[in-house]
């Protein structure tokens, strides 16, 4: 079993930054896919970026411009800066692991491995 463990989050001004980090326990298949994703009470969890085992990356529209996904495959890590913070941005944020990387995906179902959230809270 892979467990993975986010940092980062915390509460900004609107217009802030932070940088989320999420370490892989044991090591996946190297070609493995990650995943951030996010959800607020009530509503389901919404993917917002990801990237391939050949650093190809997709974004949620939502966070296109402002948000930028990495990964070290080296250390079974990547990470999620976030640029101009908004309010709306507020929500728990989640990574997720695809262990044999199908190409990018903000889709849930795709991903094996999920951390335990870590909050992000944006006030105006």
């Amino acid at each position: 079993q892979v467990h993975l463990v986010e940092s980062g989050g915390g509460s900004v001004q609107t217009g802030g930054s932070l940088r989320l980090s999420c370490v892989a326990s044991d090591n996946t298949h190297k070609n493995f896919c990650a995943g951030w994703f996010r959800q607020t009470p009530g509503k389901e969890r919404e993917g917002i970026a990801s990237i391939d085992s050949g650093g190809d990356t997709t974004y949620a529209d939502s966070v296109k411009g402002r948000f930028t996904i990495s990964k070290d495959s080296g250390k079974n890590s990547w990470y999620l800066q976030m640029n101009t913070l908004q309010p709306e941005d507020t929500a728990m944020y989640y990574c997720a692991a695809e262990d044999y990387c199908h190409g990018v995906s903000l889709d849930q179902i795709r991903y094996d491995y999920w951390g335990q959230g870590t909050q992000v809270t944006v006030s105006s």
